[in-house]
């Protein structure tokens, strides 16, 4: 099985940086540091490593992006991990915290960054404490801050803990909270690249995409494009939770089918079958059993009806009912919408409503349609993603288990009858 970033994770201390040293921490950098920024730039795009939080961007091609000539500019680490059923960056925090510093030091270099932050999910608080103490160990053996290694690269980093915001994870809700401001997605254009934090031109990556660096860097480009699918280089960390054996965070090459990963995590329940599964994450469609076999890739989810996401694989077997995992997918993008837009707003509250009277049998056949009718006002009209992530459980959960819909509401005719 190939291991990039979870190679030496269950190596005791690793979090110590003597530790991570031991296991050849910072060495990449040192390598880095005789090149020079453009040609590290060069190697993670040539590399085809995408964004690892859930749009799946080239990571390359975005960092080359950044507004030409314009300084300061900053590096921002996405660690808001609040994706229901995603854990892997929390995994990557707590055990191997020295990686996360090596690779934004990395992506600093090669976008003549000086000062970066990582927001850090609020929830998270000990793992803020993790991190700070990997950074004071950095700064010691002089990773970070003035003339890094002799060279006359500078960087200092910086955390900042969220507040359980969910719209945090939001790029540009992201800079808002950092700027002291309310969690709300901006605007775009301009995107953070041209006008970012404090106005001036800002990388913003995940922590997974991040970590993913130091291997891209360390192994060069060809070998990392090597890995993995035409288009979906690499491998990726997955979040297995739900109805298996063993959930649990694995690293997979792309393109694996997902019911090996399944597998890895010890497979379905004791007489159970599966029903339906999630692979990315509460924001995007659920698919059927019959597609299990589909590969983890972006473009192989695609093509299935779903996406990849932020990696996050949820199970469902024949005991789930469809309409009440639906439900709890609703109530938590009722309560987590920021309210700055309507149709996110009094979409999400609808969606949530109409689904409780289904599930609780107080339903009516007209719900599906007037379901499905809030969706269609809602798709691409949002001010942000969260908008278009509320329903996609809802409207894959209609067209792949429309049976689950009918049989509440076929109890609550027989129930309506026998009064």
């Amino acid at each position: 099985m190939t291991q990039l970033l979870f190679k030496h994770i269950n190596v005791e201390g690793l979090a110590n940086i003597d530790v991570y040293e031991k296991h050849g921490g910072y060495e990449t950098l040192k390598k880095a540091l005789e090149q020079k920024p453009e040609e590290i730039l060069e190697t993670v795009k040539a590399s085809g490593l995408r964004g690892r939080g859930g749009a799946g961007f080239p990571t390359g091609l975005k960092w080359s992006f950044l507004a030409k000539d314009v300084f300061p500019r900053y590096l921002v680490c996405n660690a808001d991990e609040s994706e229901p059923g995603t854990c892997k960056d929390r995994e990557l925090l707590l055990k191997n915290p020295h990686l996360l510093i090596e690779g934004m030091i990395l992506c600093a270099y090669a976008c003549r960054v000086e000062i970066g932050y990582n927001y850090i999910r609020g929830e998270f608080y000990d793992l803020c404490e993790i991190f700070e103490k990997a950074l004071e160990e950095a700064y010691e053996r002089g990773y970070l801050g003035k003339n890094i290694l002799r060279s006359e690269f500078n960087l200092d980093i910086h955390t900042h803990l969220g507040a359980g915001a969910y719209i945090c994870g939001e790029e540009s809700a992201l800079l808002n909270s950092l700027e002291g401001m309310r969690g709300e997605p901006r605007l775009k254009p301009p995107f953070p690249a041209v006008e970012g934090l404090y106005g001036k031109p800002t990388v913003v990556n995940n922590v997974e995409t991040l970590c993913a660096v130091v291997p891209v860097v360390e192994g060069g480009a060809e070998a990392y494009a090597a890995l993995g699918t035409e288009k979906s280089k690499g491998t990726k960390l997955v979040s297995v939770s739900g109805h298996v054996r063993n959930p649990g965070n694995f690293e997979v090459v792309l393109g694996t089918p997902t019911s090996e990963i399944i597998e890895m995590a010890g497979g379905m329940r004791e007489g159970r079958k599966l029903k339906a599964f999630i692979p990315g994450g509460s924001s995007v469609p659920m698919l059927p059993a019959g597609k299990v076999d589909t590969p983890y890739d972006y473009e192989s989810l695609q093509a299935a009806g779903s996406m990849l996401g932020s990696g996050a694989l949820i199970v469902m077997d024949d005991s789930a009912n469809v309409v009440k995992e639906t439900l709890r997918i609703a109530s938590f993008y009722m309560h987590e919408s920021c309210g700055k837009c309507t149709p996110c707003r009094e979409g999400t509250r609808w969606l949530h409503q109409i689904l409780g009277e289904i599930e609780s049998g107080r339903g009516k056949d007209e719900n599906i349609e007037l379901l499905q009718d809030i969706s269609d006002n809602m798709s691409f009209k949002c001010f942000c993603p969260l908008g278009d992530a509320a329903i996609a459980p809802v409207l894959s959960g209609i067209a792949n288990f429309r049976e689950d819909y009918e049989e509440l509401l076929s109890q609550a005719k027989a129930g309506a009858a026998a009064e």
